[in-house]
């Protein structure tokens, strides 16, 4: 663990945009500094798929997101302990987030019953049951040593009826509680998360009860669940109303372009989304205009690389050809070329959004992205 001249949890603003609430901050943890705002890869498994942690920090990565449902089932918490830690365990010494499973609640809902104490799920993989509720998650996730620490929440669908979504927050409300109260390790840090789907009142009221709890940092879940856009901004809107200036605000599982530019003019400064990688499996390549799929029968003698002028080491060394080649081979080498490039693409997108908050030019960003979408 290193020594920083700011303790774990010192959220710095260093400058407001003008014309929206977006902001440019610095977050100290206790395996280092994140520059906000950024974007998060997702290692739920304990690694980013295809790429070695070495690599990850060559493309500008400061902090992943792993999974606490997940490391339970595999390899288990106690083979991390062992292992002297996830950090250890995976061999990355920067910041790590560990999502709590709330998620899964909603992703693998025939698979989980639900009561007011916590969460029984059977897993994914062989059925076996075991019981997780906010001090087992909160217990688990200090074994693991991550940086960020999440409140076990529910996670609702949509749609979902407003009975429901009104007893939901009110469970993720108690059990944000005993959350705060359960301990943790030495310079981890705990985010409270905001839900309540589709209802204005319902994320005011959350946001507020968690404030009054007081959290290191806040999470906006309950987006991008199958809502309609239109839906998402107004939910990020009624959440971060609430949710106090100094503290970091981090918006779960969205990774659009547009929806990440939106949010961060509302505010926020964290996000994590599985599309760099699971577009790179797909065969499917971020360019600044748009998408495509370079597994495509049009580009099987194409030399170009995959996106002219970016200066990843995949586009820098091979081309569309070739990297079709390896895919259409079932090469690994070509998932990991693309994913090499696909999150170089995010690192780089998000080095913009900063740049253009201290330089004032957030709007002229947003009028670019528009033209190239």
């Amino acid at each position: 663990m290193n020594n920083f001249a700011h303790p774990p949890g010192t959220f710095e603003i260093l400058k407001r945009a003008s014309g929206s609430f977006a902001r440019l901050g610095r977050l100290w943890t206790a395996h280092g500094v994140v520059e906000t705002p950024a974007f998060l890869p997702v290692g739920s498994k304990g690694a980013v798929k295809t790429v070695s942690p070495a690599e990850l920090k060559m493309l500008g990565v400061q902090m992943i997101l792993s999974n606490t449902y997940h490391l339970v089932i595999r390899p288990g918490i106690e083979i991390i302990e062992s292992a002297g830690g996830l950090h250890k365990f995976m061999g990355w010494d920067g910041p790590i987030l560990t999502d709590s499973g709330g998620y899964q609640i909603f992703s693998l809902a025939k698979l989980v019953k639900i009561r007011d104490g916590g969460v029984e799920f059977a897993s994914h993989i062989d059925g076996k049951r075991f019981f997780i509720g906010p001090a087992e998650c909160m217990e688990i996730q200090r074994r693991l040593g991550s940086d960020i620490v999440m409140c076990f929440d529910e996670c609702l669908p949509y749609p979902c009826d407003r009975e429901y979504a009104c007893n939901s927050v009110e469970r993720t409300l108690a059990w944000a509680l005993i959350c705060k109260k359960t301990p943790l390790a030495q310079g981890q840090l705990v985010f409270g998360i905001v839900q309540g789907g589709e209802y204005k009142d319902l994320r005011i009221r959350c946001a507020s009860r968690l404030k009054e709890i007081g959290f290191d940092g806040y999470a906006i879940g309950g987006v991008s669940v199958g809502e309609p856009e239109e839906l998402m901004i107004p939910a990020i809107e009624n959440s971060v109303q609430e949710l106090p200036y100094e503290r970091p605000r981090y918006l779960m599982g969205v990774g659009k372009r547009h929806q990440i530019i939106q949010a961060v003019e509302r505010g926020v400064d964290l996000f994590d989304c599985v599309m760099p990688t699971r577009y790179a499996r797909n065969g499917s390549a971020f360019t600044s205009n748009g998408s495509y799929h370079v597994k495509a029968g049009e580009y099987k003698a194409d030399t170009r690389p995959v996106e002219e002028g970016c200066g990843c080491y995949a586009c820098q060394h091979f081309s569309r050809a070739y990297i079709r080649h390896l895919l259409n081979i079932d090469e690994v080498l070509g998932i990991r070329l693309l994913t090499i490039h696909n999150i170089h693409w995010y690192m780089r997108f998000m080095e913009e959004v900063r740049n253009a908050i201290k330089n004032d030019s957030l709007e002229l960003l947003k009028e670019k992205l528009q033209r190239e979408e």
